[in-house]
């Protein structure tokens, strides 16, 4: 496809680039392996576009893969939600299907305001690869998979292993997310997230996936956000909550095991001490909600 290039720098809004639209998943894929990493992908562009006006990033190239067929779709198959690479938070928040998993279902519904929710996609919001993904720690707790596409072949990755840093994740230049593959658990589960307006992004996130007998932790997994240079799943307070009983006394301070996995940053939103005194309490509070879903509550 004939590049179409594409100046800004009159305008003062964006640096200049070169422009593609590739028709098929194939086509992206090849140009993706030959520009390389001067080239971004645009799919809804709310992460994008925001770092390209304020001069984050300055790529060269820019492959808009929004046109590409057979990317958007919500599916659950034998016991597994698929999720395809253009699928938008507002495709999630129409489907009664993703109600079935009610952590994610959580992340979807505090997801910024209603144009974000209809332009960003969350495998964008993966990519993206920010510690307060709101994606994440949902995903995370739901032992979520990521398929990436190249030339060369696909491969899945584990969520837990996709984030390296602030803003990267393990995907290789010439790498496309092309599915997010979450196993349906039996269980019950909840995300909080605490931001200073319902449109900010998180000071700190928590997802709890449990499995009760009566009150008892039988089963628990922990994730966190905007606690740590990436999105984290918290082991050691997995371990600490497998066999407690829900309300028990001094619960909530036997979750301060939570501050011994989290590595915050201060910043504008909020200091280091403050996310590592909140995180045990947002974990605290997915836990009551999770057991509350599991007892036939609507928390």
């Amino acid at each position: 496809m004939r590049p179409s290039a594409i100046n800004y720098m009159n305008t003062h809004i964006l640096p200049s680039f070169e422009y593609y639209e590739p028709k098929s998943l194939g086509e992206a894929l090849e140009l993706l392996d030959r520009l390389g990493g001067d080239a971004k992908v645009l799919a809804g562009g709310t992460d994008l576009l925001v770092k390209m006006k304020t001069g984050a990033l300055r790529p060269k190239y820019i492959v808009n893969i929004k046109r590409i067929p057979g990317l958007r779709y919500i599916r659950l198959e034998e016991g597994v939600l698929r999720i395809g690479a253009l699928t938008t938070w507002h495709d999630l928040e129409e489907d009664p299907v993703v109600e079935r998993f009610p952590a994610l279902a959580d992340a979807v519904k505090q997801m910024g305001g209603l144009q974000i929710r209809v332009m960003g996609t969350i495998a964008g919001n993966l990519c993206n690869a920010s510690p307060a993904a709101d994606a994440a720690p949902p995903l995370l707790v739901y032992d979520a998979e990521v398929v990436l596409a190249s030339v060369k072949g696909v491969r899945t990755v584990k969520l837990e292993d996709f984030f390296v840093g602030p803003g990267k994740t393990v995907m290789q230049p010439n790498e496309l997310l092309v599915e997010i593959r979450v196993p349906a658990k039996g269980g019950s589960s909840a995300f909080v997230k605490l931001s200073r307006t319902s449109m900010d992004l998180a000071i700190a996130s928590a997802a709890v996936y449990a499995e009760f007998e009566g009150e008892v932790v039988k089963e628990a997994r922990v994730a966190l956000g905007s606690v740590a240079p990436t999105p984290i799943r918290a082991r050691k307070t997995e371990a600490v909550l497998k066999g407690r009983r829900v309300g028990e006394e001094g619960l909530i301070e036997l979750l301060r095991t939570v501050s011994e996995e989290v590595n915050p940053i201060t910043d504008v939103r909020a200091s280091a001490w403050y996310r590592r005194e909140v995180s045990r309490v947002l974990v605290y509070d997915a836990l009551l909600k999770a057991f509350e879903r599991s007892r036939g509550g609507r928390a």
